[in-house]
Formats: C-alpha cells, structure tokens, sequence
C-alpha cells in the first residue's frame, strides 16, 4: 500500500470524526469515543488528525468552543455564565481567564468593547472608526467547495472536511486561497436554512468527487472591505458595508453573492488578528 492509499483510507473516518466534534461542542469529548468513530487505536487516530489538520484535539475543541461563544457574546443576550457552562468550563472564572487569553479581554467587556463595537454608531449618530474599503476589479476565479447548511458561524465545520478531504487526495498546496461563498441573507432567513459553502481557489479539473463541488466567482468590480478582528464580529461590518458605505458610494449592487477571502488561519493566529476580506459585487 502506498503513502496516497493509505492516507485515502482515512478519509472518510477523520470526515466522520470532525463532524462529531463541531456536532457535540456541549458535551465532554472522549477519546476513546472518538477513536472508534475513527475506527483506530486512540495512539494512533490523534497522530493522524495533528497530522493532516496541524493542531491537537484539544486545541480544536478550545478554538472552536470559544468561536461559538464569541458569538453568542456579540449576538445574543445570554448571560456570559450560561455561555461559559454551555463552553464546557467548569466555572465562570476559568471561563473569563481563557477567553481573555485569546480576545484580549474577559468577555463581559467583549460585549460592551469587543472589535465589533467599531461599526456601531456613537451618540451623535456617527460611525466611530473608518474602514479600508477599496473597489477591486476580480477575474471570473473557479473554485471548489463543501456546501454548509445553517449559521454562517459554523462554516468552520464544512472548512474540516474540505481540507481534510484535500489532505488525504493529495489535493492541498500551500498557494490555496481560502473562500467562503454565502448565498443567503442571515437577517431575513432563520439560520438553519441558510445556504454558503467553503471553498479553495486552485484545484485541479478533475477534482470534483463528493463532498465537493464546483463553484464560480464572477468577474468584475467589487467593494472589498479589509476586517481585522474574529469572525464574530463580522455581521456588523457587513451591516455597516449596506448602511453606510452602499449609499455615499454612487455604486449599485450587483445581483450575484458576497463572498469572504479568509487571509490568514486561525489555527495560526488569535481571534484579534484574523485578517479577511468582504466581497460586495457591484454592478
């Protein structure tokens, strides 16, 4: 058996186990559970996921427990104690002491100071910060994707099984441009139904057996709106990009989908310095 067999028949079982982590966030994450869903030995199965997806177990279920809670911080009225339960922390302590270590501060100030505080207006009816919004003019660029069903926030788990299916064809290449398509608007279709896809720029034609599938970018302008901050934060420069900029700009909106260009990992850096860019389509 060669390296790219071997490695081909770990895909489905590290797509099953990935989807059981994003799927069960709430509870306590056994790794003897996880290794029979892997149908490996627990030595061997957490070697693997490091390998083809760069952290530990333990640094996923960290990273992605305090996503969802930075969004439930700056979406939601719940109570930073019942977050900080439904995050797996035993108490609110804990819980504020690691949320700190990543967002740069605990996450009751978050809610009231956190990056996404910037698109909110002041008193006076004004913006406080300005933004880095340039008009880019982008080639038609063919992608391939792992359609995602429901929030926008949880993309991340289609994003596992695109690059985890890329690792085990042989498929990755560090030239790979990272892109998330979003078809709906979160504002006026429940977040169960909403529809967006992961995708990389890059991959060969013949390249397009489940789960992926062919996606194209149309070519043409587009307002391209730098964000600096988590991804959680992200709605309000959307909503700032429609509000504010849309009007002043003399642009109208062309009838095809936004899209983000992820442009660096948030396996490599913390939340405050993730770097994307917002795609607006204009006509």
């Amino acid at each position: 058996m060669n390296g790219e067999t071997a490695w081909a028949l770990y895909e489905t079982r590290l797509r099953r186990v990935s989807a059981y982590i994003h799927d069960h966030l709430d509870e306590e994450l056994d790794m003897a559970r996880l290794a029979e869903i892997a149908c490996m030995s627990s030595y061997h199965w957490h070697r693997i996921y490091r390998a083809i997806y760069g952290e530990t177990l333990a640094a996923t279920v960290k990273r992605l427990r305090l996503h969802r809670a930075a969004g439930e911080i700056v979406r939601t009225e719940l109570a930073v104690r019942e977050i900080a339960k439904r995050s797996g922390y035993p108490n609110l302590q804990s819980f504020n002491r690691i949320f700190k270590s990543v967002y740069g501060m605990p996450p009751a100030r978050y809610r009231k100071e956190g990056s996404h505080t910037a698109f909110q207006p002041s008193p006076n009816g004004k913006i406080k910060a300005m933004f880095d919004v340039t008009i880019r003019e982008i080639a038609p660029t063919e992608l391939i994707g792992v359609a995602h069903a429901g929030s926008y926030m949880e993309i991340g788990k289609a994003f596992e099984t695109l690059f985890g299916t890329l690792y085990a064809r042989g498929l990755a290449r560090p030239d790979m441009r990272m892109i998330g398509v979003y078809l709906d608007d979160p504002d006026i279709v429940p977040a169960e139904q909403l529809r967006s896809i992961a995708c990389v720029t890059g991959v060969s034609a013949g390249s397009a057996e489940a789960p992926f599938e062919r996606r194209t970018i149309d070519g043409g302008d587009y307002a391209v709106l730098r964000h600096k901050g988590p991804y959680a934060d992200m709605h309000k420069a959307y909503q700032w990009l429609y509000a504010e900029w849309l009007p002043k700009s003399g642009r109208q909106l062309k009838d095809s989908v936004m899209f983000e260009e992820y442009l660096n990992n948030p396996r490599d850096v913390p939340p405050t310095e993730l770097m994307t860019d917002i795609h607006m389509p204009l006509a």
